[in-house]
Protein backbone atom coordinates (compact mmCIF):
# COMPACT_ATOMS: atom_id res chain seq x y z
CA UNK A 1 0.00 0.00 0.00
CA UNK A 2 3.00 2.26 0.37
CA UNK A 3 5.86 1.27 -1.98
CA UNK A 4 6.30 3.74 -4.29
CA UNK A 5 10.02 2.69 -5.66
CA UNK A 6 10.39 2.89 -9.11
CA UNK A 7 10.41 -1.12 -9.59
CA UNK A 8 7.25 -0.80 -8.18
CA UNK A 9 5.95 2.42 -10.16
CA UNK A 10 6.90 0.84 -13.36
CA UNK A 11 4.98 -2.30 -13.33
CA UNK A 12 1.80 -0.48 -12.63
CA UNK A 13 2.46 2.26 -15.30
CA UNK A 14 0.58 2.93 -18.41
CA UNK A 15 1.77 6.32 -19.68
CA UNK A 16 3.29 7.04 -22.08
CA UNK A 17 6.24 9.49 -21.08
CA UNK A 18 5.37 11.05 -17.83
CA UNK A 19 7.01 8.94 -15.84
CA UNK A 20 9.17 6.78 -17.67
CA UNK A 21 12.49 8.06 -16.18
CA UNK A 22 12.11 8.03 -12.01
CA UNK A 23 14.62 9.64 -9.76
CA UNK A 24 13.33 7.97 -6.18
CA UNK A 25 14.91 9.39 -2.95
CA UNK A 26 13.66 7.86 0.13
CA UNK A 27 14.39 11.14 1.65
CA UNK A 28 15.54 14.49 -0.18
CA UNK A 29 15.59 18.40 0.58
CA UNK A 30 13.22 18.61 -2.03
CA UNK A 31 11.88 17.12 -5.17
CA UNK A 32 11.59 20.72 -6.84
CA UNK A 33 15.46 21.28 -6.25
CA UNK A 34 16.84 17.80 -7.59
CA UNK A 35 14.22 17.71 -10.68
CA UNK A 36 15.80 21.73 -11.31
CA UNK A 37 19.36 20.18 -11.16
CA UNK A 38 18.00 17.35 -13.68
CA UNK A 39 16.51 19.50 -15.65
CA UNK A 40 19.33 21.36 -16.30
CA UNK A 41 21.32 18.48 -17.21
CA UNK A 42 18.86 17.64 -19.92
CA UNK A 43 16.67 15.01 -18.11
CA UNK A 44 13.84 14.12 -20.60
CA UNK A 45 10.41 15.43 -20.57
CA UNK A 46 7.96 13.18 -18.56
CA UNK A 47 10.81 13.07 -15.60
CA UNK A 48 9.21 12.48 -12.20
CA UNK A 49 11.14 13.29 -9.25
CA UNK A 50 9.78 10.87 -6.38
CA UNK A 51 10.59 11.11 -2.73
CA UNK A 52 9.40 9.68 0.58
CA UNK A 53 9.97 12.20 3.04
CA UNK A 54 11.54 15.67 2.45
CA UNK A 55 13.37 18.06 4.60
CA UNK A 56 13.12 21.12 3.22
CA UNK A 57 9.62 21.03 1.44
CA UNK A 58 8.29 24.16 0.50
CA UNK A 59 4.74 25.13 -1.25
CA UNK A 60 3.53 28.36 -2.34
CA UNK A 61 4.99 32.16 -1.33
CA UNK A 62 7.94 30.39 0.83
CA UNK A 63 5.72 28.50 2.78
CA UNK A 64 6.90 24.91 4.18
CA UNK A 65 5.29 21.84 3.42
CA UNK A 66 5.29 19.60 5.78
CA UNK A 67 4.54 15.82 5.75
CA UNK A 68 6.10 12.69 8.08
CA UNK A 69 7.23 9.93 5.92
CA UNK A 70 5.39 7.62 3.49
CA UNK A 71 2.16 9.82 4.22
CA UNK A 72 2.03 11.06 1.01
CA UNK A 73 3.01 11.70 -2.63
CA UNK A 74 5.88 14.29 -2.88
CA UNK A 75 6.32 14.42 -6.55
CA UNK A 76 8.34 17.09 -8.99
CA UNK A 77 7.59 16.53 -13.49
CA UNK A 78 10.32 17.95 -15.67
CA UNK A 79 8.36 19.53 -18.59
CA UNK A 80 9.55 21.33 -21.42
CA UNK A 81 6.72 23.40 -22.65
CA UNK A 82 6.02 26.52 -25.21
CA UNK A 83 5.78 30.11 -23.48
CA UNK A 84 2.45 30.51 -24.37
CA UNK A 85 1.20 27.04 -22.56
CA UNK A 86 3.03 27.79 -19.56
CA UNK A 87 0.05 29.63 -17.61
CA UNK A 88 -2.34 26.45 -18.34
CA UNK A 89 0.33 24.03 -16.70
CA UNK A 90 -1.74 24.80 -13.49
CA UNK A 91 -4.72 24.14 -14.40
CA UNK A 92 -3.01 20.85 -15.75
CA UNK A 93 -1.96 19.52 -12.51
CA UNK A 94 -4.52 21.07 -10.53
CA UNK A 95 -7.05 19.09 -12.55
CA UNK A 96 -5.09 15.53 -12.61
CA UNK A 97 -4.87 15.56 -8.92
CA UNK A 98 -9.12 16.43 -8.76
CA UNK A 99 -9.68 13.65 -10.91
CA UNK A 100 -7.50 10.74 -9.71
CA UNK A 101 -8.76 11.57 -6.18
CA UNK A 102 -12.01 11.15 -7.82
CA UNK A 103 -11.46 7.72 -9.79
CA UNK A 104 -9.34 5.99 -6.47
CA UNK A 105 -11.68 7.16 -3.91
CA UNK A 106 -14.92 8.76 -5.14
CA UNK A 107 -14.20 11.59 -2.83
CA UNK A 108 -15.70 14.72 -4.37
CA UNK A 109 -12.80 17.51 -4.35
CA UNK A 110 -13.03 21.27 -5.32
CA UNK A 111 -10.09 23.69 -6.43
CA UNK A 112 -9.03 26.35 -4.49
CA UNK A 113 -7.69 29.48 -6.69
CA UNK A 114 -5.27 29.44 -7.87
CA UNK A 115 -3.90 25.95 -7.04
CA UNK A 116 -5.09 24.36 -3.75
CA UNK A 117 -7.03 20.91 -3.95
CA UNK A 118 -9.97 20.65 -0.99
CA UNK A 119 -12.00 18.44 0.29
CA UNK A 120 -14.64 19.68 2.94
CA UNK A 121 -13.20 22.91 2.69
CA UNK A 122 -9.64 21.65 4.04
CA UNK A 123 -6.43 21.51 1.83
CA UNK A 124 -5.60 17.99 1.20
CA UNK A 125 -3.14 18.90 -2.20
CA UNK A 126 -0.82 21.68 -2.95
CA UNK A 127 0.59 22.67 -6.26
CA UNK A 128 4.24 24.97 -6.84
CA UNK A 129 5.20 25.61 -10.31
CA UNK A 130 8.90 27.16 -11.44
CA UNK A 131 10.38 27.64 -14.87
CA UNK A 132 13.21 28.82 -16.37
CA UNK A 133 12.33 31.51 -19.24
CA UNK A 134 14.65 33.19 -21.71
CA UNK A 135 12.79 35.81 -24.12
CA UNK A 136 10.69 33.79 -26.00
CA UNK A 137 12.36 29.88 -24.66
CA UNK A 138 11.32 28.23 -22.11
CA UNK A 139 14.38 26.20 -20.66
CA UNK A 140 12.35 23.73 -18.76
CA UNK A 141 9.47 24.14 -16.60
CA UNK A 142 8.35 21.98 -13.12
CA UNK A 143 5.71 20.89 -11.44
CA UNK A 144 5.54 19.91 -8.24
CA UNK A 145 2.71 18.04 -6.45
CA UNK A 146 2.25 17.72 -2.94
CA UNK A 147 -0.86 15.27 -2.11
CA UNK A 148 -2.06 14.05 1.20
CA UNK A 149 -2.58 10.41 1.40
CA UNK A 150 -2.00 8.61 4.91
CA UNK A 151 -1.58 11.99 6.67
CA UNK A 152 -2.59 12.44 10.11
CA UNK A 153 -3.56 16.28 10.03
CA UNK A 154 -4.23 16.17 13.69
CA UNK A 155 -0.35 15.19 14.89
CA UNK A 156 0.89 18.17 13.28
CA UNK A 157 -0.31 21.42 14.98
CA UNK A 158 0.62 23.77 12.59
CA UNK A 159 -1.57 22.49 9.76
CA UNK A 160 -4.41 20.68 11.99
CA UNK A 161 -7.21 23.00 11.24
CA UNK A 162 -6.75 23.54 7.59
CA UNK A 163 -5.59 20.36 5.89
CA UNK A 164 -7.04 16.80 5.46
CA UNK A 165 -5.85 13.76 3.90
CA UNK A 166 -7.57 10.74 1.59
CA UNK A 167 -7.29 8.65 4.86
CA UNK A 168 -8.91 11.64 7.38
CA UNK A 169 -12.35 11.50 4.75
CA UNK A 170 -12.51 8.02 4.13
CA UNK A 171 -11.35 6.43 7.58
CA UNK A 172 -8.87 4.01 6.08
CA UNK A 173 -5.91 3.76 4.28
CA UNK A 174 -5.53 4.48 0.88
CA UNK A 175 -2.65 3.05 -1.58
CA UNK A 176 -0.30 5.52 -2.65
CA UNK A 177 0.85 3.17 -5.55
CA UNK A 178 -2.65 3.44 -6.80
CA UNK A 179 -2.91 7.30 -6.47
CA UNK A 180 0.22 7.88 -7.97
CA UNK A 181 -0.65 5.96 -11.01
CA UNK A 182 -4.01 7.38 -11.90
CA UNK A 183 -2.50 10.90 -10.82
CA UNK A 184 0.46 10.67 -13.42
CA UNK A 185 -2.26 9.16 -16.07
CA UNK A 186 -4.40 12.15 -15.91
CA UNK A 187 -1.67 14.54 -15.94
CA UNK A 188 -0.73 13.33 -18.82
CA UNK A 189 -3.91 12.73 -20.65
CA UNK A 190 -4.57 16.55 -20.11
CA UNK A 191 -1.20 17.96 -20.79
CA UNK A 192 -1.56 16.53 -24.07
CA UNK A 193 -5.31 17.76 -24.09
CA UNK A 194 -3.53 21.33 -23.42
CA UNK A 195 -0.58 21.67 -25.87
CA UNK A 196 -3.70 20.28 -28.73
CA UNK A 197 -5.33 23.60 -28.00
CA UNK A 198 -8.17 21.27 -26.41
CA UNK A 199 -10.15 23.86 -23.55
CA UNK A 200 -9.36 22.62 -20.16
CA UNK A 201 -9.91 25.73 -18.19
CA UNK A 202 -13.77 24.94 -19.05
CA UNK A 203 -13.51 22.19 -16.53
CA UNK A 204 -10.99 23.67 -14.03
CA UNK A 205 -13.75 26.66 -14.16
CA UNK A 206 -16.54 24.64 -13.10
CA UNK A 207 -14.86 23.02 -10.27
CA UNK A 208 -13.46 26.04 -8.65
CA UNK A 209 -15.12 26.92 -5.13
CA UNK A 210 -13.45 30.32 -5.20
CA UNK A 211 -16.01 31.81 -7.90
CA UNK A 212 -19.56 33.96 -6.78
CA UNK A 213 -18.19 34.86 -3.90
CA UNK A 214 -16.44 37.82 -2.45
CA UNK A 215 -13.01 37.46 -1.50
CA UNK A 216 -9.63 39.06 -0.30
CA UNK A 217 -6.68 38.44 -2.38
CA UNK A 218 -3.66 39.13 -1.24
CA UNK A 219 -0.29 39.66 -3.41
CA UNK A 220 2.45 41.01 -1.36
CA UNK A 221 1.97 43.96 0.22
CA UNK A 222 -1.00 44.13 -2.40
CA UNK A 223 -4.89 43.61 -0.71
CA UNK A 224 -7.53 43.60 -2.74
CA UNK A 225 -11.26 42.98 -2.10
CA UNK A 226 -13.86 42.31 -4.58
CA UNK A 227 -15.87 39.71 -5.90
CA UNK A 228 -14.74 36.58 -7.84
CA UNK A 229 -16.50 36.50 -10.98
CA UNK A 230 -14.81 34.67 -12.74
CA UNK A 231 -11.03 32.90 -14.70
CA UNK A 232 -9.75 33.78 -18.31
CA UNK A 233 -8.64 30.95 -20.38
CA UNK A 234 -5.02 31.32 -18.71
CA UNK A 235 -6.58 31.16 -15.17
CA UNK A 236 -6.17 34.36 -13.90
CA UNK A 237 -8.95 35.38 -11.92
CA UNK A 238 -11.18 38.08 -12.76
CA UNK A 239 -11.85 39.82 -9.79
CA UNK A 240 -14.82 42.88 -9.56
CA UNK A 241 -13.83 45.83 -7.66
CA UNK A 242 -16.24 47.73 -5.07
CA UNK A 243 -16.23 50.46 -7.90
CA UNK A 244 -17.71 48.33 -10.59
CA UNK A 245 -14.50 47.89 -12.43
CA UNK A 246 -13.10 44.42 -13.22
CA UNK A 247 -9.25 43.23 -12.56
CA UNK A 248 -7.16 40.28 -13.78
CA UNK A 249 -5.07 39.04 -10.87
CA UNK A 250 -2.48 36.52 -12.13
CA UNK A 251 -1.39 35.47 -8.45
CA UNK A 252 -1.95 35.45 -4.69
CA UNK A 253 -3.91 34.03 -1.41
CA UNK A 254 -7.59 34.45 -1.57
CA UNK A 255 -9.38 34.60 1.43
CA UNK A 256 -13.34 34.25 1.98
CA UNK A 257 -14.92 37.40 3.29
CA UNK A 258 -16.81 37.28 6.48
Amino acid sequence: MTDISPDSLRQRLRTKFVGQNILYYPVTSSTMDVARQAAMEGAAEGTIVIADQQTAGRGRLGRKWLSPPKSSILLSIILYPKLDELPRLNMVACLAVARSIERVTALKPSIKWPNDVLIGGRKVSGILMESDVQGERVNYAIVGLALNVNLDPSSIPEISETATSLKEMLGREVSRPEVLESLLAEFEELYRAMRRGEPIDEEWRRRLETLGKEVTVRCGQDVREGYAESVDQDGNLLLRLPDGSLVTIAAGDVTLKA
